[in-house]
């Protein structure tokens, strides 16, 4: 479903250009006209055939198994909440008084990559070891490591990039959003609450391994002799 909606609606931008004035993510718009269906429609909208189809492959890769897991609710839930929420960090960093923040206040940025960052980010977190292969290079890359490659690259980029058609910002903010979102206690299939793969969470687990080790140094099994069966064990 969400791939025939934006499959429309790139139709729809074919035949009415204008759209992109009323329905992409423009700071400028929200903030001067209070056009607040922004950052919510803007996720619909794509630039061009390869822009779309990137974003859709995405989409279909990770979005699939993400699905299976989740359900179709909490799958949607996500989506549009890490899609939005990149949308907001789009219109924050545009209030920042900068040559960068400028541009972007009255530049409309579209497509649903922000959401897809967001599914990378989930796909991560709950298959870290399944291999993924980064083009051009035919090397398998853990997913947990191919996130933090991706988002290095993002982060540097929305620090270096003045609106070059790119809206790395968006990305970032979808990459957080997803982290965050999922961190507060998400769901998953066997999985149970996500919040255990928390900082703190993995600090305890490391204490509680330290400590049993400990308690385990102090116990000696010493058998008393006889059989297997009988014999005393101390």
């Amino acid at each position: 479903m969400l791939i025939w909606a934006n499959v429309g609606t790139f139709v729809a931008m074919q035949i009415a250009p204008v759209l992109v004035q009323f329905f992409g993510l423009t700071p400028a718009a929200v903030f001067g006209r209070w056009w607040l269906w922004q950052p919510f429609t803007y996720l619909f909208l794509h630039g061009g055939f390869t822009h779309i189809l990137f974003n859709m492959l995405a989409l279909w890769m990770f979005g699939t198994e993400l699905e299976r897991l989740w359900g179709s609710q909490f799958f949607l839930r996500y989506y549009f909440v890490t899609g939005t929420g990149a949308g907001v960090a789009m219109l924050a960093a545009s209030l920042i008084p900068s040559v960068f923040g400028e541009r972007m206040y009255v530049t409309p940025t579209i497509g649903a990559s922000g959401a897809v960052y967001g599914l990378l980010m989930a796909f991560a977190i709950y298959y870290p070891t399944r291999p993924l292969y980064m083009f051009p290079f035919p090397i398998p890359i853990p997913a947990k490591y191919f996130v933090l490659i991706i988002g290095g690259f993002v982060f540097f980029s929305s620090l270096s990039d003045t609106a070059g058609g790119v809206a790395h910002m968006a990305h970032l903010g979808g990459l957080i959003v997803g982290y965050l979102y999922l961190q507060r206690g998400g769901r998953g299939a066997g999985l149970g609450q996500l919040g255990r793969f928390g900082v703190m969470a993995e600090i305890k687990y490391r204490y509680l391994r330290w400590k049993m080790g400990r308690l385990r140094k102090k116990f000696n099994v010493y058998r008393g002799g006889g059989d297997d069966w009988n014999g005393p064990v101390h």
